[in-house]
């Protein structure tokens, strides 16, 4: 439906059915215009809380204070501070689709941000415990809402953001708290590699399964990152989808940029793969798509769905035999490092090939091929005093 005009302010319904009433006024103080939306499930409603916001202009009292809820400033906080944020265009999305599904609703969306405690950042922690949210999800979700609470403490709707006085989530898969990756031995890993030998996704995941590449930066590649003769390729983007569309931006963090060495196995990979996409580019014609120059596309030259290539993946898992519960493509990225590191690889190496942003992280994640290297070191210890 369009929008239409409604005395000071314009009423409309968003694709998601619920009413938006947009009204502008000139700020007395600064003399310039602003404008503030109000959403509601019906046109009645939305246009009453426009009718009260006109009347708090008129009163020379400001239109959002401590009074409104959460959920319509969660929607002044999407439209300004997180849009206009460096965020990355699939984590601007993220947060908003977390914010909808676990702040928006009651009963936290629809207190009254002065009226939000810590106990209440708590209870949100433990209901999305409760209701089966990954570690993930939770300690995301705490991002956004301690982000939207800042929003309005800069803007001093509020004293203090309450969700800063609440440590954030801790990862709860292990005993001791650190959060141990999901691994394949190296003969299971093979055996998928094989199970896929073949297919459009051969070269990719071998790619993944021998450097610990994120699947988005693997896909990302570009033939000018890639220096067969040398045996290395350049991290310096990655791909996700966002909305309906696949974006190439740039790595997470600057230790995402790197240069990865590869194996001679994996380059007689990539070289096959280029013939064939070639021959692909040839038979395609003036249909052919690839004027990025990626190195892993579909037939066609368009970058490949990273949703595509998980469905490969899963796929070359139930032929292979391998059990499945858990595995997904990050599988094959933790398998990697623990394989590494089960080698010997010292763990600033690693951390540095995986492109984690410290050293820590990648101890806390890959706490458990650690704990293994300590059992040995100790042993031999043992074995060499005869204890």
């Amino acid at each position: 439906m369009g929008k239409r005009a409604n005395g000071d302010g314009m009423l409309r319904q968003r694709p998601d059915g619920r009413w938006e009433a947009r009204m502008t006024w000139t700020d007395v103080e600064t003399g310039k215009r602003r404008s503030q939306s109000f959403y509601a499930k019906t046109q009645r409603e939305a246009k009453a809380k426009m009718a009260d916001a006109r009347k708090k202009v008129d009163a020379g009292a400001p239109v959002v204070d401590a009074r409104t809820p959460l959920a319509t400033w969660i929607d002044e906080w999407e439209r300004g501070s997180l849009a206009a944020s460096d965020r990355k265009p699939a984590t601007k999305a993220l947060y908003g689709t977390l914010a909808r599904v676990h702040l928006r609703p009651a009963p936290l969306g629809t207190m009254a941000l002065g009226a939000i405690r810590p106990t209440h950042v708590e209870g949100l922690v433990q209901r999305m415990r409760g209701a089966g949210a990954s570690d993930s999800t939770i300690r995301t979700t705490y991002t956004v809402l301690r982000s939207v609470l800042d929003a309005a403490v800069r803007d001093r709707l509020v004293a203090e953001n309450v969700a800063a006085k609440v440590k954030r989530p801790a990862v709860t898969s292990r005993a001791d708290g650190r959060d141990e990756a999901r691994h394949l031995a190296p003969a299971d890993v093979r055996a998928v590699l094989d199970a896929a030998a073949g297919t459009r996704y051969a070269a990719v995941l071998s790619l993944i399964a021998a450097t610990g590449i994120r699947r988005g930066e693997a896909l990302a590649l570009r033939w000018e990152d890639v220096d067969l003769d040398e045996r290395t390729i350049r991290v310096r983007g990655t791909l996700s989808r966002v909305g309906k569309d696949l974006v190439v931006t740039t790595p997470k963090t600057a230790r995402s940029r790197r240069e990865l060495p590869l194996t001679p196995g994996v380059v007689k990979l990539l070289r096959s793969h280029r013939v064939g996409q070639a021959e692909e580019k040839m038979r395609a014609g003036s249909q052919w798509q690839g004027d990025r120059g990626l190195v892993f596309t579909t037939e066609l030259g368009a970058p490949i769905d990273p949703r595509n290539l998980f469905r490969a993946f899963v796929a070359a898992v139930k032929r292979s035999g391998v059990d499945g519960d858990g595995v997904g493509l990050h599988t094959l990225r933790h398998s990697a490092a623990t394989g590494m590191l089960d080698a010997g690889v010292p763990l600033h190496v690693v951390s540095k090939m995986l492109g984690h942003s410290s050293v820590a992280i990648t101890g806390d994640i890959y706490g458990h091929a650690d704990d293994a290297r300590q059992r040995d070191a100790v042993d031999m210890l043992g074995a060499a005093l005869g204890l």
